[in-house]
């Protein structure tokens, strides 16, 4: 029998097409996946995929033997994800944004645990939602088009909107008056300063401000009165109600991508899985969320 490892990474990269993609999958370096992928076509003595300028493609002798191994590793994988339910029925693990986990999820875990003690809940920040079939999560909670995803629970609609400490909201009076100010720019959301200064008649607005990776740490900056933020609505929205945040404008531009929340498999009635998904759905809709 072949390493098992090795055997996974001619799966992985033959379904997806490509080293690198197969190593982000499993969670090694591409260097990693060559090295089994050529230790499994020495032991084999036939080689699996056909290296170019332009990347890998399997050999007919790689194509003809994949759909096996596909079918082997989703069978085996769907037996480990029901082995670690039924070992830990009280355990739910939710894959989410970093801003995500940190802006909205985070402030509701204290009111999920002591409604539900009993149930363990970890998060994983991922920046993408990953194959639910060859994945051990049992919730994902990310932005999604509505109706994109079956069985998804849309928590909250997004829009954006810029944001400020009151202070500094006390010199903006009209978008124009942010063209002297420090924009805040967050990289994942990048078009947002430009899409809303559209909407407002700004011609040729350009941000002026620092750039950040973590939104989290965009918003603590807004806070802190470093400048104004781009912000999406359900991630400030706690601290807009509770008034550290402003909003110095009227104008709000609709996002289609929704809060959404969704099993990785169909979750039983009264399952740990299905009681999260009901309180977290409930507490959007209380908090007006999901309107």
């Amino acid at each position: 029998m072949p390493p098992l490892a090795a055997l996974r990474a001619f799966e992985a990269a033959g379904r997806l097409g490509g080293f690198s993609l197969a190593a982000e999958e499993l969670g090694v370096t591409p260097g990693a996946i060559t090295a089994h992928l050529k230790g499994l076509e020495e032991r084999l003595g036939a080689p699996l995929f056909e290296r170019g300028a332009r990347g890998v493609r399997l050999t007919p002798l790689g194509a003809r033997v994949l759909p096996d191994f596909t079918e082997a590793f989703d069978v085996l994988i769907g037996a480990v994800q029901r082995l670690q339910g039924e070992a830990a029925p009280q355990q739910v693990r939710i894959a989410t944004l970093p801003a995500l986990a940190q802006l909205w999820l985070s402030p509701r875990l204290p009111g999920l645990r002591a409604a539900a003690p009993e149930i363990r809940v970890s998060i994983t920040a991922l920046e993408a939602p990953p194959s639910a079939k060859r994945d051990a999560h049992d919730l994902y909670l990310f932005y999604q088009p509505p109706g994109a995803r079956r069985g998804g629970t849309i928590l909250a609609r997004d829009a954006i909107f810029p944001v400020c400490t009151p202070e500094l909201a006390a010199r903006l009076s009209r978008p124009e008056d942010l063209n002297p100010e420090e924009c805040l720019v967050d990289s994942t959301w990048a078009d947002d300063w430009p899409d809303w200064a559209a909407g407002a008649g700004l011609a040729g607005f350009r941000p002026r401000g620092p750039v950040f990776s973590l939104y989290a740490l965009a918003v603590e900056e807004a806070v802190n009165g470093a400048g104004v933020l781009m912000a999406h609505a359900p991630l400030v929205a706690r601290h807009l109600a509770e008034g550290r945040l402003v909003r110095p404008f009227d104008l709000v531009l609709e996002r289609a991508p929704a809060l959404m929340l969704w099993p990785a498999r169909p979750a039983g009635k009264g399952s740990s899985v299905a009681r999260v998904i009901d309180w977290l759905r409930d507490c959007a809709a209380e908090e007006g969320g999901a309107g």
